[in-house]
């Protein structure tokens, strides 16, 4: 006999945590392969049905039996949990690889993208950067740092990284276009 899922919502939406659990024990599994499809990587999956989860436990009192099964309504917030991931991962690659290569523009002479752009121009101008925001993109643009493992090295923000990094370079482009 199948457990009927939407009393354990109900009592969710009612911060049971019991019921929450005992929802979560009956569903991870099943919520964890949509994820898994969608996803491709076990870890990312496993981080994305955290997330979903915490979806669940946030709305669960929006949940109206009516409007379709609870087992469909929760692959629904795992369904779009993942495209989330997904989404995210795409954004986070597409900027990165423009800021590399905006670093690249400005640090390499040989690509004439820039024909005044030379090793000693680029010390001064990181000589003008603010040490930690210097020390940040030495470390993203030569040592391949993440973002995130910078916001551990500094103890900031993710977003905060990211800004760092784009106002580095910003200004290391302003710099090399003076020189």
């Amino acid at each position: 006999m199948a457990l009927d899922l939407a009393p354990l919502i109900s009592a969710t939406a009612q911060g049971d945590r019991s019921a929450f659990r005992v929802l979560y024990d009956a569903t991870s599994a099943k919520l964890f392969g949509v994820v898994l499809r969608i996803c491709r990587d076990r870890d990312k999956a496993q981080e994305v049905l955290q997330e979903a989860y915490v979806k669940v436990w946030q709305n669960a009192a929006r949940y109206d039996p009516a409007s379709g099964r609870p087992i469909t309504w929760l692959a629904a917030i795992a369904r779009n949990a993942a495209i989330d991931q997904i989404r995210r991962g795409r954004a986070q690659s597409l900027e990165l690889a423009q800021e590399e290569g905006e670093l690249e523009a400005i640090a390499d002479p040989a690509a004439g993208l820039m024909g005044h752009a030379d090793r000693s121009t680029l010390r001064v101008c990181l000589g003008e950067l603010e040490d930690i925001q210097r020390d940040c993109v030495v470390l993203a643009y030569c040592e391949g740092y993440s973002r995130e493992e910078l916001a551990v090295r500094y103890d900031r923000p993710e977003a905060t990284i990211k800004t760092w990094l784009r106002r580095g370079l910003m200004r290391l482009k302003d710099c090399m276009d003076r020189e």
